[in-house]
């Protein structure tokens, strides 16, 4: 019993001191290989890539997942997913309070990597098809994502300032690279993550369809990885204690400058120098003077959303638009959302390209190219992006089915009849389209006719006297079947689909012309049962050369239909060749084109966003937290993923107004980040950098009066005894 006493007793003491709230920041810790460089950031860099590999390997097959596995729509797909983005970037400034006034940024990380991993796990049993209905898939879902959201949030503002407390003050250059190598790192997971987690979905089959399960659940394990790697570095860190609930503070202080200068209107009262000098009542000049330097750089990130809003769409709107395109690269088909692979590979190769050659040559011109002129170039080449991006757009839309307007309808002729057939629908010219006999591909051959309401159509054998007649109907799609049975003339229209199979699927119907009735009909894993004549609904399969399987007579035959492409649509029409030899064909015509445009086009976008995102996303990153005093840069890392979730409920609310053509919310999304790099440009003209040892430096020279909060007014007097001093705005 004293042992198992003694066993609880060195395992409280061992667990007190692991995660003790405090250790020096003034420790000596191992360097790299002789270099400025400590060793515990090599334990904070493989965390990071583990944790974006788990995050953006499950964000990576997310949009699909809805889509083909929830069944939402694709507005509903979007709207999710950006919510679900939004959150993550909103729940920083939960995690910024928790770690500077409550348990400090390691412990709030290692607690808060518990809860994602959680998250994860349910999000992948919800993934599994045998456990429950649709309503519980639902709900594990959006807890599951609720419960990721809350730990990646909640742990973004800690890493990236953990990491920077590693340095010691003379190490800003070291410091400077770190956050370089941290990007690098981060994009590095998630160049990994998004090949991989595409491919254990689409690749895979588990319970009979995608395995989403194993998509969902590598990043898990993934995360699991995370949390060991960061606990293992533990005695290596520089653990700064918590200074306080510092977000609080910040935003008491700025309700108290306001509510006192409210309180002070007239004009009897001395004006100040900066209006958070009315602070002076309540809060130290050490206090103010770091919460100036935070607004400061918070009012310069008001424009800044609307940057993300548009980065986001790589993972919405830019891998739906991959589902409409050619994703065969010489035999090997890409996901399309295995194209959000490109960003990441991207960033790992311009961070040194811009680092190395760009910048230093920049400087050879004496061109000062400061952070935020660097911010400010970023935010163009991402709009510039939407503006391949709508190129694209448009070339794919010009693939699209025909839709007939009002008073039109477009009509093909699918003719088994042996010989030409004259179509005649009154009002119209009258065409004549051969006989289908070679069997094999044929390419459509819509006709356009005129009319409106309804009309009656018109085939006869040109010198025979036998017709048919079929009614169509204006802003419609046919497919008139003509054939001939025991000397008399058969039609029949068919109505057509006008839009292409979802997510580059290729869809395929049957037409039974056979005397017979025909017994499963088999073309992958799916069976039909057909009675003559009949018509399929369509079904969609993968891209594949594809064969087919029936039964007839009791004999089974197997029919090749050859390629069954990217985002076609296909009528496969089965019709007896010769009855003694019992031979049969199936007569394949293409209904709605291939998708024509290649993914390859997208290329260009991809180079131009990762591009802007160099530009744009390191440099801030860097930004923030050179600006913000030591106490306050988690707040101002919140600040900064801030602005990540209100671009992305920009992208809901559009997506939920879903009013726009695709390429017209393209365009207008780069003219709105063009007017906000204009806007953003001008306010980084007027910004006065603050250099964070200044504030160290006035706070040595302080004597203890001076640190004591002094009265801003006598009341009675209205005389003011605080001294003035001009601050930059």
């Amino acid at each position: 019993m004293s042992g198992l006493r003694s066993l609880f007793s060195s395992s409280g003491s061992w667990i007190a001191k692991f995660f003790r709230k405090e250790s020096s920041p003034t420790k000596k810790v191992p360097r790299i290989c002789g270099t400025k460089y400590p060793l515990s950031i090599l334990f904070i860099i493989v965390n990071e890539f583990c944790e974006r590999f788990s995050y953006y390997g499950m964000k990576a097959v997310l949009t699909l997942y809805f889509l083909n596995y929830l069944h939402w729509s694709e507005n509903l797909s979007t709207t999710v997913y950006h919510a679900f983005s939004g959150l993550c970037y909103f729940t920083p400034i939960l995690g910024a309070p928790i770690a500077d006034g409550w348990l400090g940024k390691f412990n709030t990380i290692f607690w808060l990597s518990i809860l994602y991993v959680i998250g994860h796990v349910i999000k992948s049993v919800g993934a599994i098809p045998y456990v429950g209905g649709t309503e519980l898939h639902v709900a594990l879902c959006i807890i599951g994502l609720i419960a990721i959201a809350f730990g990646t949030g909640g742990i973004k503002p800690c890493v990236a300032a953990f990491g920077g407390d590693q340095f010691d003050e003379d190490n800003v250059k070291e410091r400077g690279k770190f956050f370089s190598i941290f990007y690098m790192a981060i994009n590095a997971g998630s160049l990994i993550s998004t090949f991989v987690t595409p491919i254990l979905r689409g690749d895979v089959q588990c319970f009979g369809m995608d395995c989403y399960a194993l998509a969902f659940g590598v990043p898990a394990a993934l995360m699991l990885v995370a949390l060991i790697v960061f606990v293992s570095g533990s005695g290596m860190y520089k653990k700064y204690p918590p200074q306080g609930n510092i977000l609080a503070q910040v935003f008491n202080c700025i309700g108290f400058a306001l509510k006192n200068r409210w309180k002070h209107r007239a004009k009897q009262y001395p004006k100040r120098g900066h209006w958070l000098d009315w602070a002076s009542g309540n809060y130290s000049k050490k206090t103010i003077t770091e919460v100036k330097m935070v607004t400061k750089v918070l009012f310069l990130y008001i424009p800044l959303p609307m940057f993300w809003a548009l980065y986001d769409q790589q993972g919405s709107r830019w891998t739906l638009q991959a589902t409409r395109m050619n994703t065969d690269i010489k035999g090997f088909l890409i996901q399309p959302d295995q194209m959000q692979v490109l960003n990441p590979l991207l960033i790992l190769i311009l961070i040194p390209v811009f680092d190395l050659g760009i910048y230093p040559l920049v400087g050879l011109c004496k061109i000062n190219f400061k952070p935020l002129a660097k911010m400010a170039v970023g935010m163009l080449l991402v709009a510039l992006s939407f503006a391949v991006a709508t190129i694209v757009e448009v070339k794919i839309d010009g693939g699209n089915p025909l839709v007939p307007k009002a008073g039109e309808s477009y009509v093909q002729v699918l003719n088994f009849a042996n010989q030409d057939v004259t179509v005649q629908v009154p009002n119209n010219l009258p065409f004549t389209r051969p006989p289908l006999i070679k069997g094999g591909f044929q390419d459509p051959n819509y006709m356009k006719v005129h009319f409106i309401g309804s009309a009656k159509v018109t085939v006869e054998i040109p010198g025979a006297n036998i017709s048919c007649t079929e009614d169509i109907h204006e802003e419609a799609t046919y497919s008139l079947l003509v054939d001939t049975v025991n000397g008399s003339l058969y039609c029949r229209t068919i109505e057509d689909s006008n839009r292409k199979p979802a997510n580059g699927l290729s869809g395929v119907r049957f037409i039974n012309l056979l005397p017979e009735t025909v017994y499963d009909i088999k073309i992958g894993d799916t069976t039909i049962n057909s009675a003559s004549p009949n018509v399929s609904q369509y079904f969609t399969q993968k891209r594949a050369f594809t064969k087919l399987t029936v039964t007839y007579k009791g004999d089974k035959y197997t029919i090749d239909l050859d390629l069954l492409d990217f985002g076609a649509a296909y009528t496969a029409v089965l019709r007896e060749v010769d009855e003694a030899k019992k031979e049969i064909k199936a007569y394949k015509v293409e209904d709605i084109d291939a998708n024509r445009v290649h993914v390859a086009w997208q290329i260009p976008q991809y180079v131009l966003l990762s591009a802007g995102e160099v530009m744009f996303s390191v440099t801030g990153l860097d930004f923030s937290y050179s600006q913000a005093p030591a106490s306050m840069k988690s707040v101002l890392q919140a600040g900064w993923l801030l602005t990540v979730a209100f671009g992305n409920v920009i992208v809901l609310i559009v997506a939920q107004a879903g009013s726009m053509e695709q390429w017209a919310e393209f365009i207008l999304f780069g003219a709105l980040l063009v007017a906000v790099a204009i806007i953003f440009s001008i306010m980084g003209y007027f910004y006065v950098p603050v250099d964070p040892d200044d504030l160290k430096e006035g706070d040595n020279n302080e004597d203890d009066d001076t640190k004591k909060p002094t009265p801003v007014f006598d009341d009675e007097t209205g005389i003011d005894n605080v001294e003035e001093k001009k601050t930059k705005i």
